[in-house]
């Protein structure tokens, strides 16, 4: 129904009449506007209360360091099996720690707790004179792996640093380096888990988890060269195609050199491609554990085959000219989700990031060293 208004002003009548039509409009365009304002406050109100849901899981599932009546408790429950888990978890700590750092130094072995640890061992000696070795001895591989902790946070950052030096991304290439594990599952805690549980292992083992994926991503940068000659007659980049002269993007570097020249891995790597690759001509491509791809093409024969893991600086092809190329030559490619990257930032990395990367490989190659 249309509807009619009289305004009146400075001894003026005025009439403005409203249609039906535009009367809808105007009604659907505010029904629409408050519709969306409920929708956007709804969605605010789920958002909030999923994300207090949230909190309130991970506060439900986060573990907390038990109280020295707790642990009074627990030891009274089954000293035993207190023992006995605490044995075998102080042989899988000495494990660890071999494992990641190499020998342990008698100084690290002796680690004196400090702090709740001791005074919970203080009070569970008095409580239980019986169980004051065992509280002593647990208290000392809280310290220890509170110690194990700080060295892998310290080894975790300089692996970080290092391999933003090459322009990457740490937590990309540490997921890659991370997948693939696997194997029975050994509790740490012990057969009953319960008596000795406390999160400061929880963080030591996730510390040990990050920095072993950190550094066994930057041990797999390829930073050595792929060919023992020192005239580099590409580079990477846009050129002239050497063919037809025409603008082209070149995806690698090309060292130059004579038919049969020894080809090298640039990092440790397991090669999953060997053959021929159309311009390329015959080509190996080798996967690194950190998900970098490098390429070596133009080659006269191959060393490796599918399948077999290599190590950075032994021989996996020839040099030669096959495929699409004016001459004998390396073309040496870096590749990150399929993507060319430019090689040379790698080559030519500053001797500090390869030192770390040196420690780093060690590492990784079942070697280490203890220090931060």
């Amino acid at each position: 129904m249309d509807r009619e208004f009289f305004m009146r002003s400075n001894g003026h009548v005025r009439f403005i009449k409203i249609s039906a039509k535009l009367q809808r409009r105007v009604a659907g365009a505010i029904a629409s506007v408050v519709g969306i304002w409920l929708v956007i406050t709804l969605g605010m109100m789920v958002n909030q209360l999923s994300v207090s849901a949230e909190r309130m899981m991970l506060s439900a599932k986060q573990e907390k360091i038990e109280t020295a009546e707790e642990r009074v408790a627990k030891y009274r429950d089954d000293m035993d099996a207190v023992a006995s888990d605490l044995e075998a978890r102080q042989k899988l700590m000495e494990g660890a720690f071999e494992e990641h750092f190499g020998e342990m130094p008698a100084a690290e072995a002796t680690t004196q707790p400090e702090g709740e640890a001791a005074e919970t061992a203080k009070k569970i000696g008095q409580a239980i004179p019986e169980a004051a070795k065992l509280a002593e001895l647990e208290a000392q591989q809280i310290a220890f792996a509170e110690r194990m902790t700080q060295i892998a946070l310290a080894r975790s950052k300089k692996a970080e640093s290092a391999i933003r030096q090459f322009g990457l991304n740490p937590a990309q290439l540490a997921r890659e380096a991370a997948n693939g594990v696997g194997g029975p599952f050994i509790p740490f805690f012990g057969k009953k888990q319960k008596p000795v549980r406390d999160p400061r292992f929880t963080r030591m083992l996730t510390a040990l988890e990050r920095m072993e994926a950190l550094e066994t991503a930057l041990a797999g940068i390829p930073t050595s060269m792929p060919a023992a000659v020192g005239l580099m007659s590409s580079r990477f980049g846009y050129r002239a195609d050497p063919f037809n002269g025409g603008a082209a993007m070149h995806a690698g570097l090309d060292f130059k050199g004579p038919i049969g020249t020894p080809i090298l891995a640039a990092a440790d790597g397991k090669v999953t491609s060997a053959g021929w690759q159309g311009g390329y001509g015959k080509c190996i491509e080798i996967t690194h554990a950190n998900g970098l791809v490098t390429r070596y093409a133009h080659l006269s024969g191959f060393n490796v085959a599918v399948g077999q893991e290599v190590k950075r600086g032994v021989q996996i092809g020839r040099m030669g000219s096959t495929g699409r190329s004016t001459g004998p030559h390396l073309h040496f490619e870096v590749r990150i989700n399929g993507t060319a990257i430019n090689p040379l930032k790698f080559l030519e990395a500053n001797p500090d990031v390869l030192e770390i990367q040196a420690v780093a490989g060690n590492r990784s190659a079942g070697r280490g060293n203890a220090g931060a």
